[in-house]
């Protein structure tokens, strides 16, 4: 392989975008230290491959997904996205970067690793766009190309954080999670309700998944200047969601 370097819902606010010089410090600070429970809660040699699902669209999966690539990057770790929601990939437009060739050309051999990864623009931070919409996402994910592409991937990246789609609506998060050493469930407060939290939880756990943690962002503050905030909870117990 080549070398890569229906209910009513709070709207998700419109200036969430991914993390930069200006960022509000209590963002940029909320997200450094969810990296550092999450460097702990991956702890083992090799690559670490983490899933980011929310229950259901809209919660913010994405973004939180970006923001904690960037500050896991800037520990020195070599770091990769890759959008594995083929059914709406977004990440090439938090980036600002072409969403084809990606991942659904490697899947179907039509790219090679080269011509598919991009540089985000931030230092130890790769991109692997979703690529062309496939009609079968689910397979393609499924598929041992997808496992040899992640095996090849893992030898060149410390972290591989995998976008995937809302695990209440389709399969796909599912299907990935066998490849994966956890999944981090994003919710958004007066937006994910106890019926998707259980419902999403469910599924994990009949997909044998671990959940390395429930992110919690959109979260307002108690300052009058109502900075979002993000927190960051190791799973509770199956008992506390009935």
């Amino acid at each position: 392989m080549e070398t890569l370097r229906k209910k009513h819902r709070k709207p998700v606010p419109r200036k969430n975008r991914i993390l930069h010089d200006s960022s509000n410090f209590s963002v940029v600070e909320g997200y450094k230290t969810i990296r550092t429970n999450l460097i702990f809660a991956t702890a083992k040699s090799g690559c670490k491959r983490v899933i980011f699902t929310s229950c259901i669209p809209g919660e913010g999966k994405t973004l939180s997904c970006c923001n904690l690539a960037i500050t896991l990057a800037q520990t020195d770790s070599r770091v990769l996205i890759i959008d594995c929601d083929l059914r709406k990939p977004t990440v090439n437009k938090l980036f600002r970067v072409k969403g084809i060739p990606g991942l659904s050309e490697l899947l179907a051999g039509l790219s090679q690793y080269s011509q598919c990864i991009q540089h985000s623009g931030y230092t130890n931070l790769d991109i692997l766009c979703g690529g062309t919409i496939p009609p079968n996402p689910a397979e393609l994910l499924g598929s041992d190309s997808m496992d040899r592409i992640l095996e090849n991937l893992s030898k060149e990246y410390d972290y591989i954080l995998l976008d995937t789609p809302p695990v209440n609506v389709v399969a796909d998060t599912l299907v990935l999670s066998p490849k994966a050493d956890g999944v981090v469930l994003v919710v958004r407060q007066n937006m994910t309700t106890h019926p998707d939290l259980k419902k999403a939880i469910a599924s994990l756990k009949f997909g044998d998944s671990k959940i390395l943690g429930i992110l919690l962002n959109g979260v307002e503050g108690t300052s009058k200047n109502g900075h979002y905030q993000y927190s960051y909870s190791n799973r509770k117990s199956d008992e506390e969601y009935q």
